[in-house]
């Protein structure tokens, strides 16, 4: 009861939905991060989630910091909370050599150097400036989109084309880059972080050992900022939620940013039929004066041409 004093009605319902599939829309200031973490807290404390088989993952690593210092104060240390990528790169590190056998290749942590070299041996130095960062991080971008939507190089130039929004660069300059990049990765044995994604996705559905291990490891699963999931994330996380679906998705598709690189609002918005979730709905703001919530509910409303659900002032 300690746990739920801190919350009001709407973060109490949330905290209080422990297992099966949950689905949470959460509007900008209220308090989700809360909610999240005195749910987990909360389960843990009644003896409904195991703290020690709960993976929480975000997309920041500051938002994963910021869960974990709030998951110790509530005396749940020993919950998993990571980004995405990370709890893949953990994944595909530990099963490495039993599945792909050999080291484990390198991280890029930057495309750039690997997009220059990739300009070069596509003959395009000429027309691509390998100096403009500004270039090299557009490319970057639009290689990511192509990856998580699982659009090969081969593919690039005629998927581009049905796309309502056209990319900055020419496409067939970019389906040569895109090329060569990969030629790039493969003779360096690198991977980057999509392929992180696209290969931990590959391993768990062709490797039913490991799926069955991963599964067993963790649970209970919490996704926070569901809106900004891509193709990928979603298949890797109904692989390993699948036998005991209690997965929780907490989002907001009014907040969608990611949308650049494959991120699609529409996996918390159909997330309720897909899982047959419960659904919750948190809109008292912590946040912001009534102005900016007024102008917020107002630019939303328009931007729909519906009535979305409605932020609610909490402060003067």
């Amino acid at each position: 009861e300690e746990i739920l004093e801190a919350l009001d009605n709407e973060q109490r319902a949330v905290a209080l939905a422990t297992r099966g599939p949950v689905c949470v829309i959460a509007g900008a200031g209220t308090g989700k991060t809360r909610a999240i973490t005195h749910r987990i807290a909360y389960a843990a404390a009644i003896g409904t989630m195991d703290p020690h088989k709960v993976l929480a993952l975000t997309f920041t690593a500051r938002a994963a910091g910021e869960m974990r210092t709030r998951l110790r104060s509530l005396g749940v240390p020993s919950v998993a909370a990571r980004t995405i990528h990370a709890a893949a790169l953990k994944q595909l590190t530990f099963f490495w050599p039993q599945v792909f056998g050999g080291r484990t290749p390198d991280l890029l942590t930057t495309k750039s150097g690997f997009l220059t070299e990739a300009i070069k041996r596509a003959q395009l130095q000429g027309e691509l400036s390998i100096t403009s960062r500004d270039l090299l991080r557009d490319i970057a971008t639009e290689i990511e989109w192509a990856k998580v939507s699982q659009v090969a190089p081969s593919d690039y130039l005629s998927e581009s084309q049905k796309r309502t929004v056209k990319p900055r660069i020419n496409p067939e300059q970019l389906a040569k880059v895109y090329t060569a990049y990969e030629s790039v990765k493969h003779q360096e044995r690198a991977i980057d972080f999509e392929d992180v994604l696209l290969l931990c996705a590959a391993m768990l559905e062709e490797e039913r050992e490991v799926r069955e291990r991963v599964q067993d490891q963790y649970r209970y699963f919490t996704v926070d900022e569901y809106q900004d999931i891509n193709l990928v994330q979603s298949a890797i996380l109904e692989l390993i939620s699948e036998p005991h679906r209690n997965l929780m998705a907490i989002g907001d598709d009014d907040q969608t940013i990611y949308e650049w690189r494959g991120a699609n609002p529409g996996f918390i918005l159909n997330f309720s039929n897909r899982y047959d979730a419960q659904t919750y709905l948190i809109s008292n703001n912590f946040r912001c004066p009534a102005a900016p919530l007024v102008f917020a509910n107002h630019t939303i409303a328009h931007n729909k041409q519906r009535s979305p659900k409605q932020l609610r002032l909490t402060r003067g």
